[in-house]
């Protein structure tokens, strides 16, 4: 694609493809296709009711939903009208979920069918929403998405966008207890895609308008939003799964003849472990990308023997726009030191590992991982002091990751500087946790730590001191942080210990808790 043919941004990208590929497949879903010139039609009309609806350039709207067609209608939509959508992350509780919907101050709430229930039971919480309209019905107190959007011209919204306009905000748990919302914009998207010369693309990062994607992993990570969008750029058809579910996974390569997917290793165990998992006709995916946390070496040996297909492993983080780093399938090669490494940088992106002062580390020497590049975020929404923390004036992103590079340019993830734990591709820090422990009334003070886990690839565990006195079964103290926080954030096992080990400033030796469950492991995170 020369550079003549590259969009601007990405209320552009579906005018051009729209022109190019009109009555292409962009999204089929549950039986409904979506054309490129119906998807452009649609998210005219989406912008205009946005605009009819009061919203104003600039506003964040709310999407608590499932992965559908309908969503990625009302991104590029909003994208359209310079409205921005925040999706929320439907696996977490009630009172999770009005945080986000409130911080982010949107006057309107999208809901999927699944949450309707949710949406009335926290709306008394969420003073700042004008308007909730439900996405496929099933609320009569409510608007439906399609009679809304279907009221409005599908003429252009004739809006001006900016490269540096934010396009989406999407939130990742915070150090504090909080989940922050990183801004990412046109520009963060369309760097790592349009940096390098397209003929000296890896085989791997090329598209063709033949490929069939599956948009598998959920909307409100990276890895759902940006493989969808990163799907319509190359003119490909996106199939999407309104959830990752692994039979109806295994029916997508068998019905719509996939030939690239996104994966978390979590969801790569259950697609393979399925008994007809061997059955199936892999024959037409080419490339299976994976990340958001380390692969146990024996499941990626057992993947490559199942599925046939090239295998590129991917490192990156909501903050970078997704993957900044790749090992590509020429180097899954057992034996080879490098198939341990996370790969090399992508065309575009500095990486650097720098010690606590900010210095640059030698080759195999463990520092905090710091990349610099275009897909670099905007910042943190209304958190200025989280943003200069994480994105330094020099450009640099701390990544709250240890690790080294070796003398090729390979990168070797060590440890977490950060507390925070990553299981089944979800981040959960200590700190969320802790604060729905220490609401129990029996409990003095708690620390969490993550623990190695075969299915998950690590678990949140519990250390808990009782007040004097009191007493609490790991049952009872699980159910209650259930209540409060995501079911995936809830701590799977619970310790009793007499008291928790501090150093003389008092600070909790987290560390201290963690090595005993680690002993043999040659890294600090699984």
């Amino acid at each position: 694609m020369s550079a003549a043919e590259q969009p601007r941004n990405l209320a552009e990208m579906v005018g051009m493809r729209a022109k190019a590929r009109g009555s292409a497949i962009a999204f089929e879903f549950e039986g409904r296709t979506t054309t490129f010139a119906e998807f452009d039609r649609k998210t005219n009309q989406v912008a205009n009711a946005l605009k009819a609806s009061g919203v104003k350039r600039g506003e964040r709207i709310a999407y608590l939903g499932k992965n559908s067609d309908i969503y990625f209608e009302l991104l590029l939509g909003a994208i359209k009208a310079g409205v921005v959508v925040a999706p929320v992350n439907w696996r977490l509780a009630g009172p999770e979920v009005a945080f986000i919907v409130e911080d982010c101050k949107a006057p309107l709430l999208f809901v999927g069918p699944e949450f309707i229930t949710l949406a009335r039971n926290i709306r008394d919480k969420l003073p700042g929403v004008r308007t909730i309209i439900t996405a496929e019905g099933g609320a009569p107190e409510w608007p439906d998405f399609a009679r809304w959007r279907d009221a409005q011209s599908t003429g252009d919204p004739d809006e001006a966008i900016a490269t540096t306009d934010v396009a989406i905000q999407l939130y990742t748990s915070g150090t504090t207890g909080k989940p922050k919302g990183a801004m990412l914009s046109h520009a963060n998207f369309l760097n790592l895609v349009q940096s390098g010369n397209e003929a000296e693309k890896p085989e791997w990062n090329r598209w063709t308008s033949e490929d069939v994607s599956l948009v598998a992993m959920p909307i409100f990570h990276i890895g759902g939003s940006g493989w969808g969008v990163m799907t319509f750029y190359h003119g490909a058809r996106g199939v999407i799964a309104r959830e990752f579910d692994p039979t109806k996974v295994l029916d997508f390569f068998e019905q719509s003849a996939i030939t690239k997917i996104f994966m978390v290793p979590a969801a790569m165990q259950f697609v393979v472990r399925q008994p007809r998992a061997r059955q199936v006709d892999f024959s037409r995916l080419k490339y299976m990308l994976y990340g958001a946390s380390p692969i146990p070496a024996a499941l990626l040996k057992e993947c490559i023997e199942v599925f046939k297909c090239g295998f590129v492993q991917m490192y990156g983080m909501t903050e970078t726009t997704g993957t900044i780093v790749a090992l590509p399938p020429e180097d899954h090669v057992e034996g080879l030191e490098r198939m341990r490494s996370a790969g090399k940088a992508l065309p575009g992106v500095e990486l650097a590992i720098l010690d606590p002062n900010g210095n640059r580390l030698a080759p195999r020497q463990v520092g905090e991982i710091a990349t610099r590049s275009g897909s670099n975020m905007v910042g943190y929404w209304n958190l200025p002091e989280a943003t200069a923390t994480t994105l330094g004036k020099d450009g640099w992103l701390r990544t709250g990751d240890a690790g080294y590079m070796d003398e090729e340019g390979y990168l070797y993830i060590h440890d977490r500087i950060k507390d925070m734990i990553i299981s089944g591709g979800e981040n959960v820090y200590p700190a969320e946790v802790e604060s729905a422990l220490c609401d129990h009334p029996d409990i003095a003070e708690a620390a969490v730590i993550g623990v190695p886990d075969d299915k998950w690839g690590e678990a949140v565990k519990a250390i808990v001191v009782m007040k004097p006195g009191r007493k609490a079964s790991m049952t009872d103290i699980i159910n209650f942080t259930r209540e409060r926080i995501a079911g995936f954030k809830t701590p799977k096992s619970v310790d009793f210990i007499e008291a928790l080990p501090r150093n003389p400033s008092g600070k909790i030796l987290r560390r201290h808790l963690r090595d005993p469950y680690w002993v043999g492991k040659g890294r600090q995170v699984n």
